[in-house]
Formats: structure tokens, C-alpha cells, sequence
């Protein structure tokens, strides 16, 4: 310890001082390798098409952060490394913890406080997005959420004001009162809001418009921000207690099969086993949210969960003598990674699709799901399959092939 005017001044240690720039050295070498790693074929196989989230703004996005992070990691190696080792190297370390306490005090305060207080909020894991919106769900056991039975609420998207009115199952319908009769003749639609008629009218809904053009009554089974396999669980649930299904309409979109993989809310396994909901920290689970990485071991797990609910969903439909069918909507071109997970879970699976191409223009204003235009697109489709398929309002109790 040398000593100036009386107040001793610590003595600079150069094995300290070199121990802090090796350190710099190596965060920064590290964020530059991933800046150089992280090129398209990356994005390919850790980051999966989204639904809002168009793939050539995902490779925009990847390649600011690329930069961002590269900038970062130059900055490290050539101008915070001599600083880090100066300033090591002379000030002792008790007195550098002592600097570095209040910072590190208040960042650990309030990951506290947010971690209690998104503890308390309503939770995406719950049912996706915050509960103001219409339509409204509530908690469900088994399945994470459902809409809330025997209710009617109006939305404005698009500028117009929807109603959504729900019957005592859950299932939307024209008007608060009506029904789904089980005991007539009907075609079941599972999925999520772009089957439920996100924005749209009851009327313009994709199942509403089905049941016109075949007549025979629909019962749609969809509930926003569901994944394939809480679908797949609600029409196993629900299957049983019609009499007489002559359809079954799925959704499949490779731009929603991220949900598939969320673990913090009831989920299957790919051998359909149903698992609670995985307990996290709320600020992890946001993370996962916000850094949309995934593991090719984890997208294999969700391709195998798509693929498994979707052939049960085959099944149920083949044992109960109705015609099974999976929509596939394509609301922008098909990109080479969506072409590749529609292939394993459904090709690879030899599931029976069919692909509605939707001009990219019939969207809801402001919003990426689709109008009254597409809506009807999907549902002539799918109407002109069934009725291929011997599926109309004369065809009664007919028996689907195998």
C-alpha cells in the first residue's frame, strides 16, 4: 500500500488490471461470434414464423440486432478493455463492490417488484392477451382458458364494432340465446381467432359461412389464442356429445406453432399426455415471449405435438364417421420454413390439408388477421370439399370413407 500526503493509496496491480481486460476480451470475442453466426440459415432453425411478424421483417430485425451486437462487442475489445484494467488495477476490490452495491441493489429491487407485480396481472399464459379485449375468457383448468359461457360483447377493430355472443358451451353464435343443437346433423370447427371470426361478424365467420353454403349447422369450437393441441383437446372434449358429425374442420398455420411449444399453461406432450401448467418466474416467461430463440430440440418437440394432435384430430373424426379436414390459410406467400414445417406435420403425417391462398390486401385494417373477403375465400374452399365429400344439408347420417 503506497501513500500520498498522509492517506495511503492502493498499490496498482497489474495481475488484476490483466485479469479484467481478459475478461472484456472474451464477452466481447463472444458477442462478435454471434453477430457472425447468427446469419439467415440461424434465423431458419432457432426462430419460428409469427403470425404478426412478417419473415422478411424477422431477418430485418436480426440483422439490426446483428449489428447492434457486433458494435457492442468492437466497443468492448478496443475501448472498454483498457478502461476495465486501468480502473481494476488501481482501485481496490473491496472499494469497487462498494461502488457497484447500489447499482446492483436497485437492478435486483425491481426484478422484484416486477416479478410481483406481473405475478398479479392478468397472465399471457392464462389466455394470451390481457383480459380487457373482446372477447373475454376465463380461467379453465384443462385447457388454460375458454370464453366466458352465456355472454355477449362488442369489440371495435377495423372500425367497425363486432359483436361476439357465446352460447352456455362456450361456443360463439349468432346472438345471445342461441344454440347448438346436438342432435342435428354438424359440422365442428376447432382452432383459433381466425377460425372464432376474429373482427368479423358472425355472419362473415369463416364456420357461419359454411354452414350457408352446405347448410348444415356449424359449431364452432374455436377460442382465440388457443395452439393446436389446446384445439385438439377441446374437440376431444366436446366430440362426444354431438350425434351426429358429418365434418371436422381443423386449423393448421406453421406461423402459430410457437404457441404450441408454451409450457406455462395446461399443454399436451407429443404422446398427447396433458401436463399442468410448468411454474416459471413471470419475467422468464416474458423473456421467452420477447426472444423469440428456440432449440431445435425444442421445435421438434412442437412439430411432434402439431403432428400428434392434428392425426388424433384425423382420427376422432374417421371413428365418428365424419369427413376430417385441416385448413391451412395462407395470408402472404409460403416461405421455405413455413413450406418446411407444413411438410413434417402434415405430409410426413399423411393427414388430409388443404391450402387457401389469400390475397395479402384482405386483412383487417391494421390487423393481420383476415376480412370478410378472405373469410369467404377459406369457407367456398372448404365448402367445395365437403360437398365433394358427400358432406351437405341433404347428406344426413352419412358415413365418412376411410
Amino acid at each position: 500500500m503506497a501513500e500520498r500526503a498522509g492517506v495511503p493509496v492502493a498499490t496498482p496491480s497489474k495481475a488484476r488490471g490483466l485479469a479484467a481486460e481478459l475478461v472484456v476480451v472474451l464477452l466481447g470475442l463472444a458477442l462478435l461470434g454471434w453477430a457472425a453466426a447468427a446469419d439467415a440459415h440461424w434465423l431458419d432453425r432457432h426462430v419460428l414464423p409469427d403470425f404478426y411478424t412478417p419473415r422478411e421483417r424477422q431477418v430485418l430485425i436480426l440483422n439490426v440486432l446483428r449489428i447492434g451486437v457486433a458494435i457492442l462487442g468492437l466497443a468492448l475489445v478496443f475501448l472498454v478493455r483498457s478502461w476495465a484494467g486501468r480502473k481494476v488495477a488501481v482501485v481496490p476490490l473491496g472499494r469497487l463492490a462498494y461502488e457497484i452495491a447500489p447499482v446492483t441493489l436497485a437492478v435486483v429491487l425491481s426484478l422484484v417488484a416486477s416479478e410481483f407485480l406481473l405475478s398479479r396481472l392478468p397472465w399471457l399464459g392464462t389466455q394470451e392477451v390481457p383480459a380487457p379485449r373482446e372477447p373475454l375468457r376465463h380461467r379453465d383448468r384443462r385447457l388454460g382458458w375458454t370464453f366466458i359461457p352465456s355472454r355477449e360483447g362488442v369489440g371495435r377493430l377495423g372500425g367497425r364494432d363486432i359483436a361476439y355472443a357465446f352460447d352456455a358451451q362456450g361456443r360463439r353464435v349468432r346472438r345471445l340465446g342461441d344454440r347448438v343443437d346436438p342432435a342435428r346433423p354438424t359440422i365442428l370447427f376447432t382452432g383459433e381467432s381466425v377460425m372464432v371470426g376474429h373482427g368479423l361478424t358472425w355472419d362473415e365467420s369463416l364456420p357461419a359461412q359454411v354452414e350457408a353454403l352446405t347448410g348444415v349447422q356449424s359449431a364452432n369450437l374455436a377460442v382465440e389464442g388457443y395452439a393446436t393441441d389446446q384445439s385438439y383437446l377441446r374437440l376431444r372434449d366436446e366430440l362426444p356429445g354431438f350425434q351426429h358429425p358429418v365434418a371436422v374442420v381443423a386449423l393448421f398455420m406453421p406461423a402459430l406453432l410457437r404457441r404450441t411449444m408454451d409450457v406455462d399453461r395446461p399443454h399436451l406432450e407429443p404422446d398427447l399426455t396433458w401436463r399442468p401448467p410448468t411454474r416459471s418466474l413471470k419475467l422468464v416467461e416474458v423473456a421467452r415471449r420477447a426472444v423469440p430463440y428456440r432449440s431445435e430440440r425444442d421445435i421438434d418437440r412442437g412439430v411432434a405435438t402439431s403432428r400428434a394432435a392434428l392425426a388424433d384430430t384425423v382420427a376422432l373424426a374417421h371413428r365418428r364417421g365424419a369427413v376430417p379436414l385441416i385448413l391451412v390459410p395462407q395470408l402472404r406467400p409460403e416461405t421455405p420454413v413455413e413450406a418446411d414445417l407444413r411438410r413434417r406435420v402434415l405430409d410426413e403425417a399423411g393427414l388430409p390439408y388443404l391450402i387457401v391462398k389469400i390475397d395479402p390486401s384482405w386483412l383487417i385494417p391494421h390487423n393481420r388477421h383476415p376480412d370478410a373477403r378472405a373469410s369467404r375465400a377459406m369457407a367456398q374452399a372448404v365448402a367445395t370439399y365437403l360437398e365433394a365429400h358427400s358432406v351437405s344439408g341433404t347428406s344426413g347420417n352419412r358415413v365418412a370413407p376411410n
